[in-house]
């Protein structure tokens, strides 16, 4: 019988291989300052990183501080840098990083994103990130009376803007932004996005209001056209894209 002081004995999947993760540490609390930690984790082909990272936190540090909540690529918590690129954990699978010969070794470094304040470990402090959010006033504006029903609106008028609705929040395009890390006043691609949802909205009426706030020195013209947000963007939204219709408005409502 296991004692509540005994450690938990870390299991080895039959079957399974060994891959090196190369973690980012850092604790306010201590004297250590910002510094690597490596882990030996078995994994499956069928793993995704986050079980990985849930491993070493429930047999080998507990200590270990990282977001996650639906483990499914819906709400996006989890977003870090793996292997440089931004990613969600729960998203990456682990047979499309195994090396295909075998007798190789994996090793896989995780950071956490870019250009937001770390408060611990793979954690930091996203709320100047969702300020940019809130500011672009990311909610449908409407004048006169309420529907009894609800608000109609066409299917052509819906798809205008069908892609920027997939946006979880979860902050990986706007630190995956040069401009971002070093611009940290930019509005970043997240908080464009989510206005361009509102601006091409039929039944808004306050396209005009966001387009004067995204005119602004830190506003959509900071974009640098580099695609990386698109390329990180777990929902495949076409970010970029998104940014350049934003700009176009801006240009033929003058």
């Amino acid at each position: 019988m296991t004692t509540a002081t005994e450690p938990r004995p870390a299991p080895v999947p039959d079957g399974s291989v060994m891959v090196t993760l190369k973690i980012a540490r850092f604790n306010p609390e201590n004297d250590l300052g910002a510094h690597w930690d490596s882990f030996q984790v078995p994994c499956l082909p069928t793993d995704r990183l986050l079980n990985l990272l849930m491993y070493v936190k429930n047999y080998l540090d507990g200590t270990l501080t990282f977001r996650r909540s639906c483990a499914h690529g819906v709400c996006g918590s989890d977003a870090m840098r793996i292997n440089g690129v931004n990613r969600l954990a729960c998203k990456v699978l682990m047979r499309d990083l195994l090396p295909k010969k075998p007798g190789k070794t994996l090793s896989i470094t995780i950071e956490p994103i870019r250009g937001l304040p770390v408060e611990k470990d793979l954690v930091v402090n996203m709320e100047p990130f969702f300020d940019a959010f809130r500011a672009v006033k990311p909610f449908l504006i409407t004048t006169g009376n309420e529907p009894t029903m609800e608000r109609i609106q066409s299917q052509h008028d819906r798809a205008r803007f069908d892609d920027t609705t997939k946006c979880i929040l979860c902050a990986c395009c706007t630190t995956s932004c040069p401009v971002f890390w070093n611009e940290g006043s930019y509005f970043g691609p997240a908080a464009i996005v989510n206005a361009h949802r509102f601006i091409f909205d039929s039944r808004d009426e306050a396209a005009r209001e966001r387009l004067d706030i995204l005119n602004d020195v830190d506003g959509v013209w900071r974009c640098r056209t580099t695609f990386n947000c698109t390329d990180a963007c777990p929902r495949g939204i076409e970010v970029t894209k998104a940014i350049q219709e934003v700009k176009r408005a801006l240009l033929f409502s003058r």
